[in-house]
């Protein structure tokens, strides 16, 4: 028996997200989700890593939860929470909205620093002075926080929700409803301890910025008098495109430093000296190609044209960091099922790849003498843990976790095949404890999504050993589209997601199936978002599965083109469904309804503002009026992923009992909770 036998202990299992390193050097701010004591939501909170590799400590301890860590120069930590602030008014209206808060370097207490009336969303740090940067929601036309908070109260007060769009730009992203309020950047000191440093609160550096600011990150500079943010601007008819721009902190000038109508600039990094701008560029998709990904380098002092400081690195670049002399770019790339992490010299441009195991690296932080890496390390069969990389011989040390360790139910094998155009398609086998030649296991294949995206790390959500638990071998594909393998393999699937991603997942089953280990004759597959996409293409084309779960997956094109919340993504490489249908009709699955005969359990949230649950429901609809064999699963109240414990145990638990009666020839149990 293991954690993944049990659904309820499996969802209870504490979950590291992100390390920031403390000035100094001596130790890691873990964020770290676990149950909350009635067990129906995640609460994260902080601890404390010892770098020399003691015992983690739990730093935060608050039931509403702590997130968004950033160090202060004279080691105070700040991070946002919705706790209550125990010197506050019994009628402040701004207690349970998220603040920043400072936990000071010598311990004690936690300081609340700013509470502006909307909250505060992130927050980022200068390295060499006591300031700091928030965003906050505002409405559009205040002027100041008191009149920012009476809008507020005049809307409650009203019970209105209602919001009013008056411009081209998306009114939905993931889960979220856009309005009626949008991000401001703002800007605050402290004094040592992390006291406010200012009773009149930060202040507002970017005042009516519409939804510039939306999903959008930032930095300081390293003695805090500017800041760096990616800023969004209109492209086309309801799209947009990412500048980076920079803000003047004591004047709040906004200078555009990056633009480029094709491209979209963020996560920008600062270099130490202060001299220098890091930031990822994503090239569009266009309707012939898909867009690259690098890193690009420019100057604040615009003394030399911006430079690509990956070029020819064949790879999507993500998580860069800065070395503490400002020489050497420290990243990660997904790369052969692997993410990895790089150095790249920033004079030269000489790019070395610094890990060679079969792990995935992010999170990462460098020591004030350089010396040291420390990340978060992951795998297929390994959950995110801290680790210690000595830079000059690579040694790698695993740090103690506050998630402690985690024993699977199997083991992990890579196989490959090459397809028609000589690309070889490779993929994770997770096999159970206990399969041999002599007793050979069912085969569950599981489809990622994205699509841009790789089975190269961990999932929580997407998590292969809780059906190796109970006896299945699981493929983890990586078709075309998919990243690691160049822009090119991203190509071989670009606008036909029907055609060469469905034959490579074909035939990476085939080479599966192949394995001494495998029971061909009892095999299923699943996917969620993409691969509930492939979900619903394999169900019309293929009859070579027992049963088939789609989660979230997309099913008519033209119709999720116009109800999704960016369809300016779709424009880019599929073109308008009315005036260029050829790739809506050519890949679309619902086109092939009638084709279907293998069972199918479809499963939505309503929530789900990327993959609207219409696509669900007629998915739904057009199976049950052809006479199909179909379950539906709907979640009224999850979005695009299953994020509550409950929900999530009762996820599970509804792919297992149909599993079981499709695969395994088991009777139908339907869960107790539903």
């Amino acid at each position: 028996m293991t954690k993944f036998s049990e659904l309820t202990e499996f969802v209870a299992i504490p979950r590291v997200a992100s390390l920031e390193l403390a000035p100094d050097g001596s130790w890691l701010a873990a964020t770290v989700s676990m149950l909350s004591p009635d067990k129906k939501k995640y609460v994260s909170s902080i601890w404390r890593i010892d770098t020399s590799g003691g015992a983690p400590e739990r730093l935060t301890r608050s039931a509403e939860g702590e997130r968004a860590a950033a160090f202060l120069p004279d080691g105070s930590l700040l991070f946002v929470s919705s706790r209550k602030d125990p010197s506050a008014k019994a009628d402040d209206s701004q207690a349970a909205k998220p603040a920043l808060w400072a936990l000071p370097a010598g311990r004690g207490e936690a300081l609340r620093v700013a509470a502006p009336p909307g909250g505060v969303a992130g927050v980022a740090a200068a390295r060499q002075a006591q300031a700091y940067l928030i965003t906050a929601p505002v409405f559009d036309g205040t002027k100041d926080a008191a009149e920012d908070a009476a809008r507020r109260k005049a809307r409650a007060d009203a019970d209105v929700n209602a919001i009013l769009h008056t411009s081209a730009y998306r009114v939905r992203y993931w889960d979220s409803d856009l309005g009626p309020d949008n991000l401001r950047l703002m800007a605050g000191n402290t004094t040592a301890g992390g006291q406010p440093a200012d009773d009149a609160g930060p202040r507002d550096l970017t005042p009516d910025p519409g939804w510039a600011l939306h999903q959008r990150d930032f930095c300081l500079s390293p003695d805090g008098s500017v800041a760096v943010t990616s800023w969004q601007v209109p492209a086309g008819v309801g799209g947009s495109r990412v500048e980076l721009a920079t803000i003047d902190v004591a004047t709040g000038e906004r200078r555009t430093l990056l633009s480029d109508e094709n491209c979209d600039f963020e996560h920008a990094v600062i270099s130490p000296d202060g001299k220098l701008v890091m930031v990822s560029r994503f090239e569009h998709d266009s309707y012939e190609r898909p867009g690259d990904s690098t890193l690009i380098v420019a100057s604040f002092a615009d003394d030399g044209e911006p430079r690509d400081l990956l070029a020819g690195f064949d790879r999507y670049p993500a998580g860069a960091i800065w070395s503490p002399d400002s020489a050497t770019v420290y990243f990660t790339a997904d790369d052969n099922g692997r993410r990895p992490i790089f150095a790249v010299d920033v004079a030269g441009g000489e790019v070395r790849r610094l890990t060679t195991d079969d792990a995935a690296y992010d999170s990462l932080c460098v020591t004030p003498d350089g010396q040291v890496l420390y990340a978060l390390r992951n795998a297929i069969a390994e959950p995110a843990t801290p680790v210690r990389i000595e830079l000059a011989g690579g040694d790698l040390v695993r740090l103690q976790s506050p998630a402690g360790s985690l024993e699977v139910p199997g083991q992990v094998r890579e196989i490959s095949t090459t397809v028609a155009d000589g690309s070889t398609v490779r993929a994770w086998l997770v096999l159970p404890d206990g399969a041999s030649a002599q007793a050979k296991v069912p085969m569950l294949l599981w489809v990622h999504g994205g699509p841009v995206s790789s089975w190269s790390q961990w999932s929580w959500r997407w998590n292969p050993w809780l059906p190796a638990a109970r006896g299945y071998a699981v493929l983890l594909p990586d078709p075309a589209l998919s990243t690691g393998y160049g822009l090119d393999f991203i190509a071989r699937g670009h606008g036909t997601w029907g055609d060469t991603p469905f034959t490579d997942v074909m035939s990476i089953t085939d080479a599966a199936i192949a394995e001494p280990e495998i029971d061909g004759d009892r095999t299923a597959m699943m996917g969620g978002s993409f691969g509930g996409y492939m979900a619903n293409w394999i169900a019309g084309h293929t009859d070579r599965f027992a049963g088939i779960v789609s989660h979230a997956g997309l099913w008519a094109l033209d119709q999720v083109f116009g109800t999704t919340d960016g369809p300016y993504y779709w424009r880019r490489e599929w073109g308008y469904p009315d005036s260029q249908p050829e790739r809506y009709a050519a890949n679309s699955p619902h086109l092939h309804v009638d084709a279907i005969t293998t069972p199918m359990l479809v499963i939505h949230g309503d929530k789900d503002y990327r993959v609207p649950v219409g696509e669900a429901l007629r998915l739904w609809a057009d199976l049950i009026s052809r006479g199909k064999d179909v379950k539906f699963l709907y979640f009224p109240d999850e979005n695009h992923w299953i994020l509550k414990p409950g929900d999530a145990v009762v996820w599970y638990e509804t792919v297992f009992a149909f599993l079981a009666e499709r695969v395994l020839g088991e009777e139908w149990r339907r869960p107790e909770l539903l």
